[in-house]
């Protein structure tokens, strides 16, 4: 049986040279330290393998990765133990003499808070390597170390395991080798990477004499008329180009529905026209036409009520003057699977954008970007709180990703 010994200054170090030159199917028959480490002065570790004998049965191996993570584990208690007796030693000291050797106490107490910050760093890397190694095995996904951190906050967000393992993938195989040793290349290639996948509607000027039609259709309670209010205040007021608003409001199937918008077109000064039927709806756009803009409001309804989205099918069937773009509303809220059904039923209309709402009460939006990368359509507005006009965002990749990676815990 033929031996080598491979040493370091930590067992990291050590076991990542096994690795380097014999490969993660080696043989490990002892690891053990040598000398501690201290605040001045390297540790030294030894680990002996068997190298490979082909004239020999093979036996049983343990994978090289699995003693490098207890490795990492081992070396972060050392260092902890250190760092506390040093501390103790240092608090011990300053009691004796508050003011004897201050400036070397300062300088011993920023090396050990230094050590500690470095503890810190290496702890954090341990807590988040909490993906599901069995499914990564079986989708030929390894994920080093260095990538457990983003990869724990991305599937905190509530992104589906299936797409996150998909990007994690296009990230190792795009990534240069030399941006993989910082935590914080590793995250700005990550949002970079997840921003360029998202399609976003982007908000344009109107020319002179275009008209735009705008319809909102989607579940009951997430938000429409009142997107329709802070879409209409952003048109008439708040933007560089003030443009004319008109409202139609297909909603009759709710008196509070038709009540509020009537409510905040009063305080707009806006005309807005109610609709009953698609004779109706023709009559309403020709009195409006003189508007550069008109957004119109749907009756809310499930998704599998096919006889009222059908309702609403009927209406973009007629002749307009303008092509009616089709916004589907959804909740921020909603699940990744039924956020997909809802638009997989609706998506018997031409759905043009999306718009989400109530991202105020989730502070995990992977949902959205999971539905995007799925479905490819584009989002054009996020809705963030409850104010009209102000809690009406344009979308923005920027925006979506910055809020999904914020590390959630």
């Amino acid at each position: 049986m033929a031996l080598k010994t491979f040493t370091g200054e930590t067992m990291q170090e050590a076991m990542a040279k096994v690795k380097a030159e014999v490969g993660d199917e080696a043989l490990i028959v002892s690891n053990r330290e040598i000398k501690k480490r201290t605040l001045t002065t390297p540790g030294l570790y030894e680990v002996v393998v068997e190298v490979e004998d082909n004239n020999r049965t093979q036996q049983p191996k343990r994978r090289i990765i699995d003693d490098l993570d207890t490795a990492k584990k081992d070396e972060v208690l050392l260092k902890i133990s250190e760092a506390a007796k040093k501390i103790n030693t240092l608090s011990k000291n300053s009691n004796m003499s508050e003011t004897k050797n201050t400036s070397t106490n300062i300088v011993e107490i920023k090396e050990v808070q230094k050590e500690m910050q470095e503890i810190a760093n290496t702890m954090k890397l341990l807590q988040s390597t909490i993906w599901d190694l069995n499914s990564c095995k079986r989708e030929n996904l390894v994920i080093p170390p260095e990538f457990s951190e983003i990869y724990a906050i991305a599937k905190n967000s509530g992104m589906h395991k299936e797409h996150l393992d998909e990007i994690m993938n296009l990230t190792l195989k795009h990534m240069p080798l030399k941006m993989r040793n910082n935590p914080v290349t590793i995250k700005r290639y990550f949002n970079t990477l997840l921003r360029r996948i998202i399609p976003i509607r982007q908000e344009r000027e109107l020319s002179a004499g275009v008209k735009k039609i705008m319809m909102f259709v989607g579940p009951t309670g997430v938000g429409k008329t009142t997107t329709i209010a802070k879409l209409a205040a952003r048109y008439a007021f708040q933007k560089h180009k003030k443009y004319k608003v008109g409202i139609i409001t297909l909603d009759t199937y709710r008196i509070g529905a038709v009540e509020q918008l009537m409510t905040y077109a009063r305080m707009m000064k806006l005309s807005i026209e109610a609709v009953v039927d698609p004779g109706d709806f023709v009559e309403a756009l020709n009195r409006l036409r003189n508007n550069d803009i008109i957004l119109i409001d749907t009756v809310g309804s499930s998704q599998h009520d096919k006889e009222k989205v059908d309702k609403i099918n009927s209406f973009l069937s007629v002749n307009t003057f303008a092509s009616i773009d089709v916004n589907l509303v959804m909740s921020a809220t909603t699940k990744y699977e039924d956020l997909k059904d809802i638009y997989e039923n609706f998506s018997i209309l031409p759905i043009d954008t999306l718009v989400f709402t109530k991202l105020d009460e989730t502070k995990r939006i992977g949902n959205i970007f999971s539905l995007v990368y799925d479905v490819k359509k584009p989002i054009s507005y996020f809705s963030i709180g409850q104010e009209v006009p102000d809690d009406l965002i344009v979308a923005s990749s920027e925006y979506l990703v910055d809020e999904m990676l914020k590390d959630v815990k």
